[in-house]
């Protein structure tokens, strides 16, 4: 499964809200739901993210084993 919890503490030691990302990025509350829930995003989000947080990809993403899968 892939998480997106690492991006949530990018943010935080970036001083990058969810309101930031939206107003001033134009990152849509859509995607950030999507975000929230651990849904599919596609890459493109994951590149502009990556843009704006001056980051690399496993600083807002990481694949975490299911048990018993």
């Amino acid at each position: 499964m892939i998480t997106y919890t690492p991006l949530w503490e990018t943010m935080k030691v970036k001083g990058i809200s969810q309101y930031k990302l939206i107003k001033d990025f134009n990152v849509s509350a859509g995607q950030l739901s999507r975000l929230r829930a651990n849904a599919y995003v596609n890459t493109h989000t994951i590149e502009m993210l990556c843009e704006i947080l001056d980051c690399d990809v496993q600083d807002i993403m990481r694949y975490e084993k299911i048990p018993n899968r």
